[in-house]
């Protein structure tokens, strides 16, 4: 991955990424945190407590966001913090396809680091279905 730009501002926008998660995701995220709620695996079971289907780890919605932002910085150690609150699952099909999320982002701040360096606050925007499914998703990102 290329370095971050250093020329980056206030409004700088990261490029838009495509994301789909399928249900075989699921199945390596429930193998890797533990979390084997059948919401996640089973369309019985989720429909039984009210979901419209399988849906797709919070955590895991919201690592993708962490993996989008370390990209476009190129470096993960460069994420200094990131914060979210869960708005909306993100129900996954029995298919090849799975759901397709969106992620997007926008610098809304930059300051001066401790020891060095800026740090640059970076709102990130998840969209399924043309709905948000992160809100108040906020990164902390170590710029030169």
């Amino acid at each position: 991955m290329a370095d971050i730009d250093t020329g980056i501002e206030v409004g700088t926008e990261l490029p838009t990424t495509p994301v789909h998660v399928t249900r075989a995701d699921l199945v390596r995220y429930a193998g890797a945190s533990g979390d084997f709620n059948p919401i996640h695996w089973s369309d019985r079971v989720a429909g039984e407590v009210g979901l419209p289907g399988v849906i797709a780890h919070g955590m895991l919605t919201m690592a993708l966001a962490g993996r989008f932002v370390s990209a476009w910085a190129g470096d993960p150690s460069a994420v200094r913090g990131l914060s979210v609150r869960f708005t909306r699952p993100v129900v996954v099909p029995d298919d090849e396809e799975g759901a397709l999320v969106e992620l997007a982002g926008t610098v809304t701040g930059i300051a001066d680091a401790a020891g060095g360096g800026r740090l640059a606050t970076v709102t990130v925007k998840a969209v399924f279905e043309g709905r948000t499914v992160l809100g108040k998703a906020v990164a902390e990102v170590l710029v030169p």
